[in-house]
């Protein structure tokens, strides 16, 4: 609101081409951060064409800064890197349509002396889904340019005289107190200032996920088992996956049939989720609903609603193409098929995930004329942020997760929507250690979808113990992810345990402010994370050994944010709590 926050307006006029750019700056009160955009208007008579717009700029003085960015792959996202920042042009960028898996649209300079307690960092994050250029240049005289915005390759955005384009929103962050002030600060406006849903400061129903239970092979009898199973162990929501609709049998069909497929549902969707309901628990459901399968109904109605290249055949990736979202009759007849599941049967108020699995390539549509080819990009995300918009308004009461492959879309614009989005599809918890180190260097905890999962991990083959899993879960929204039918009596004993940890911290967790004491990343032997309440009357600190080291002495922790003029009482959390 404008009591939170007060915003500089710019206005630069380019009289030759009869342009005005708007520079927009907005300094929030409680918080140390600016946010920068540009508005750029056709106030002349013709109309001309927008090929690069950066939404910021900064120029600087080189302090011999080090560059930090986060980078990875699928199931391994968000690693930090920080190398020496040297002359001419350094970038992390995307051109997949997506923030990525690959790189993340974040930048930071830091003087060579940075810790997590001390030193300075400029620092920027775009509040935006698809492509982008994260971008910091050396000139020759040793001054530093550090801008971001769009992607300008295959970007072209036509404005006709009176029209406006609104590029993407950065937050830019300033520090002279290391990383943990940094990570404050974007947690902070987050938290309080970014996400929209009615979950931003509630828990999350513990769910449980049938995917790695079960992939493609389920009914709803192994549905209800795995439902009753859970509900005595104290998990709230069952959340059934990719398979239900359509022929959906394996990756290969059925994208874009969103019809219960009640073959494998016998008695339809509402008899499976009302019998969920008497149980006592919530029921969640999984769509893709970007994309069309090549061997579906849907696409065989109109092979036209694939984004390709007009004359030139399009390019299949997992078996499956990318609806053209640029169409408005596309976006309203895939909004009403998901609504309509949802009406269909008790989810509207529960749980949706949301997922996108593919890189938009071979970039075109029948429906674009020539000269606003390069227009779709952007108007892909915008119609992916309206088809959530419609969600979250018609059904004010969801639970969105939003997921792209796991954590490809990880980004502010996706948790405007969604106040949580599935980290990575990488579920083993030594692994999701430096996942969850990146991701939280920028994001709050509360965003991080993160779940127990069964050994050996699916994606890796690593047996960790069941407990230690659980704890890393717990710095997330913590959840399951395996078939509770099947694991050793041992393991489902833990489970009423974990979920009274996460009962009795998952507000501390969620609101509190979190500082990083060790890194995985850089030691490979151990990590330590602390949480610390906002009046500091709390802290809870996680200690994951992940390699011993003969003959060493015990760890001295140096805990963070604690208050000088207060005594705290500690309290271990034994194995047999957990």
């Amino acid at each position: 609101t404008q009591e939170d926050c007060a915003t500089l307006r710019i206005v630069c006029e380019d009289s030759y081409v009869g342009m005005q750019v708007e520079l927009l700056y907005t300094v929030f009160h409680d918080t140390d951060v600016i946010t920068r955009s540009v508005k750029i208007t056709n106030i002349g008579q013709k109309h001309f064409y927008l090929t690069k717009v950066y939404s910021a700029c900064i120029d600087m003085d080189n302090n011999d800064f080090d560059m930090i960015s986060l980078h990875g792959s699928w199931a391994r996202e968000r690693y930090i890197q920080r190398k020496t920042l040297g002359y001419g042009i350094q970038n992390v960028s995307s051109f997949r349509g997506e923030s990525s898996h690959q790189d993340h649209p974040f930048l930071a300079l830091v003087d060579k002396n940075t810790t997590q307690e001390h030193g300075e960092i400029y620092a920027m994050n775009f509040v935006y889904s698809g492509n982008f250029r994260a971008q910091a240049e050396v000139s020759q005289f040793g001054f530093v340019r550090m801008s971001m915005g769009i992607h300008p390759e295959n970007f072209c955005w036509k404005l006709e005289s009176g029209e406006s384009f609104q590029a993407p929103e950065v937050v830019m962050v300033y520090t002279d107190k290391g990383f943990d002030a940094m990570t404050a600060a974007f947690h902070k406006l987050y938290k309080k200032h970014l996400i929209r849903s009615v979950y931003k400061n509630k828990k999350r129903p513990i769910l449980i996920n049938n995917w790695e239970a079960t992939y493609f092979d389920f009914n709803t009898e192994k549905l209800l088992s795995i439902a009753k199973e859970a509900s005595q162990l104290g998990i709230e929501m069952l959340v059934m996956d990719d398979g239900w609709f359509g022929k959906r049998n394996s990756d290969t069909c059925g994208l874009g049939d969103w019809v219960v497929n009640e073959e494998k549902l016998n008695g339809g969707l509402k008899y499976l989720v009302d019998e969920v309901n008497k149980l006592g628990m919530k029921f969640g459901i999984w769509f893709e609903p970007e994309m069309i399968s090549p061997d579906s109904d849907l696409y065989r109605a109109h092979p036209d609603w694939a984004i390709a290249i007009p004359g030139r055949p399009s390019t299949e990736s997992r078996q499956q193409y990318v609806l053209d979202l640029s169409r408005k009759e596309v976006v309203d007849y895939i909004y009403e098929m998901v609504a309509s599941v949802l009406r269909s049967a008790n989810i509207e108020a529960d749980y949706v995930k949301w997922d996108m699995n593919r890189q938009l390539s071979n970039i075109g549509s029948i429906c674009l004329p020539a000269d606003r080819q390069g227009e779709l990009y952007h108007r892909y995300v915008l119609a992916v942020y309206e088809m959530q918009r419609r969600l979250t308004e018609e059904f004010p009461n969801l639970l969105l997760e939003n997921c792209s492959g796991g954590g490809a879309r990880f980004d502010p614009g996706m948790l405007y929507f969604s106040p949580q989005i599935w980290c990575s599809d990488d579920t083993d918890a030594i692994e999701r250690l430096a996942i969850q180190e990146g991701t939280s260097l920028i994001y709050p905890l509360s965003t991080m979808g993160a779940h127990v999962s069964d050994c050996p991990n699916h994606v890796l083959g690593r047996t960790t113990p069941f407990e230690t899993r659980g704890i890393v879960a717990l710095a997330g929204t913590f959840g399951y992810e395996l078939d509770v039918t099947k694991i050793a009596q041992k393991e489902k004993d833990m489970i009423p345990k974990q979920v009274a940890l996460y009962h009795q911290f998952n507000d501390l967790i969620r609101e509190g402010d979190y500082y990083r004491i060790a890194s995985y990343q850089k030691n490979h032997l151990f990590d330590c994370w602390q949480v610390v309440s906002e009046d500091k009357m709390e802290a809870l600190v996680t200690f994951v050994q992940v390699l011993s080291r003969p003959n060493y002495k015990s760890k001295r922790i140096l805990l963070k944010g604690l208050a000088e003029d207060k005594q705290y009482k500690v309290c271990f959390v034994n194995d047999e709590t957990i």
